[in-house]
């Protein structure tokens, strides 16, 4: 009998479960199938691999070396076949672009002008709260690009062989209802809005804790957060509910305005990401620049962005230099 893969990973299922009996409820065998399939497996590497004792099973010196190899050959072999679906999967259609991005009107507008930049290329799009999401499957190859963010100088998402290129950075706008006392206030200090209950979109990196942390460096604790859709979001903001947290570029909705916070306390980063293995540079650049200057078309019809630009021009707007 010649060795195989799933001959490994049966040896280290027997070792991670130290018995014969659990090892074969892990597996789904019943355990005189296990134990006759462990036997010409010793047969074929020529020795026992574990030694059966009253309180299970116990590697031997030869089990031992099999299983160190197995810790080597069982994760090249994993790696190696999910980089071939990654291959294969964007080989499939050279004339086609798998966009995801967290919810906000960046995504869109990058879809706009890939449209005029490659008319004739298909074009998908996955939204995600979470940015780990959308790094997963850039690494499974399920995506060609992300658009995800970090706040501040947080270190970009997903594993190793991810590219991460920064659009631009923003400050962090509050939302208010027309009607709010602050409302015709240029900016607003953070320390004014104590008194208030808040509302963000949710996601899985740090944003909550630096906000916690600014608003701890302005004195006071935030009351409640609200962690929900943009809807419900808007929706809390209109009626005086909650103070709401957003990027600068969030477009125009009735009834509310977006202001500044002075010094401005929290930037959000935005990047853009991909595999090294699957993306040809040129079409990486491309990309790149066009979600560059899709994120300048976004801005450019904020109004309260455009100001805030406009005062802030030695500190704003779209850094170009590439994240590590």
């Amino acid at each position: 009998m010649e060795l195989e893969l799933r001959h490994l990973k049966t040896v280290r299922a027997i070792a991670d479960a130290g018995s014969l009996t659990r090892a074969a409820t892990a597996l789904g065998l019943a355990q005189p199938a296990l134990s006759a399939q462990l036997k010409r497996i010793e047969r074929a590497l020529g020795g026992e691999l574990f030694e059966r004792g009253r309180h299970g099973v116990r590697a031997t010196p030869l089990g031992e070396l099999v299983l160190e190899r197995s810790r080597i050959v069982l994760p090249a072999v994993t790696e190696l076949q999910q980089e071939a679906a990654r291959f294969a999967r964007s080989r499939r259609s050279k004339a086609c672009f798998r966009l995801g991005g967290t919810h906000g009107p960046l995504l869109g507008a990058l879809v706009d002008r890939l449209a005029d930049a490659a008319p004739d290329a298909r074009v998908t799009t996955c939204t995600s709260w979470s940015e780990r999401e959308l790094a997963g499957l850039l690494a499974e190859g399920r995506l060609d690009f992300a658009l995800a963010g970090t706040c501040g100088s947080a270190e970009p998402p997903g594993p190793e062989g991810l590219a991460w290129r920064e659009v631009a950075v923003d400050p962090v706008f509050v939302m208010v209802p027309e009607a709010h006392p602050l409302a015709r206030r240029r900016e607003v200090d953070l320390t004014e809005l104590a008194g208030e209950q808040w509302a963000c979109v949710p996601g899985d990196g740090c944003f909550g804790d630096c906000f916690t942390a600014s608003c701890a460096r302005a004195g006071f604790t935030p009351r409640r957060m609200y962690e929900t859709d943009t809807s419900s979001l808007v929706h809390l903001v209109q009626v005086g509910r909650a103070v709401g947290l957003c990027r600068a570029t969030f477009p125009t909705v009735p009834g509310i305005v977006t202001r500044p916070l002075t010094g401005t306390p929290l930037a959000w980063r935005h990047l853009l990401g991909w595999h090294v293995v699957t993306q040809a540079e040129d079409t990486a650049a491309t990309v790149l620049a066009q979600a560059r200057m899709a994120h300048a078309g976004v801005a450019a019809r904020s109004d309260s962005y455009t100001a805030w630009l406009a005062t802030h021009r030695n500190t704003a707007g779209a850094p170009q230099q590439p994240v590590p």
